[in-house]
């Protein structure tokens, strides 16, 4: 079974910094989106999500994400230079991961998003903290 990935990120290094990581461990990425419009457009049939604050349109990231976990089923962690934007955390999305990050951090945090199974069988890696409102 293909798991799909969405990238929501507007600085087109990055994004395609992720989109490689995620393509080496066997990710479908279906698209990287810069603004909420074209987020929510490719959000039908995505696994999880890797989200940045703000965007092309600007502090959208957590209303993003948000619809993406409530509406549409899908796992949300954000990856944002600025964690305490989040507060104590966006109702439905899991964590946050900060920037500048590793290969390896995407790939442990990817791993304990598609593990079989509940999360509680895996540990989070180090780079993600996990929200308490998920």
């Amino acid at each position: 079974m293909t798991i799909r990935a969405l990238i929501v990120e507007d600085e087109i290094l990055v994004a395609l910094d992720l989109e490689s990581a995620l393509n080496e461990i066997g990710i479908e990425v279906v698209g990287i989106a810069a603004d909420r419009a074209t987020a929510l457009r490719m959000a039908d049939g995505i696994d999880f999500a890797l989200v940045d604050v703000n965007l092309r349109d600007g502090h959208t990231g957590p209303s993003i994400g948000r619809t993406l976990a409530m509406e549409f089923g899908v796992k949300v962690i954000f990856v944002t230079a600025n964690p305490a934007q989040l507060g104590d955390g966006i109702e439905g999305t899991m964590g946050v991961m900060s920037k500048p990050f590793s290969d390896e951090s995407i790939t442990a945090t990817v791993a304990f998003l598609t593990a079989p199974g509940s999360q509680g069988e895996i540990q989070p890696p180090r780079e993600l903290k996990l929200f308490q409102t998920n």
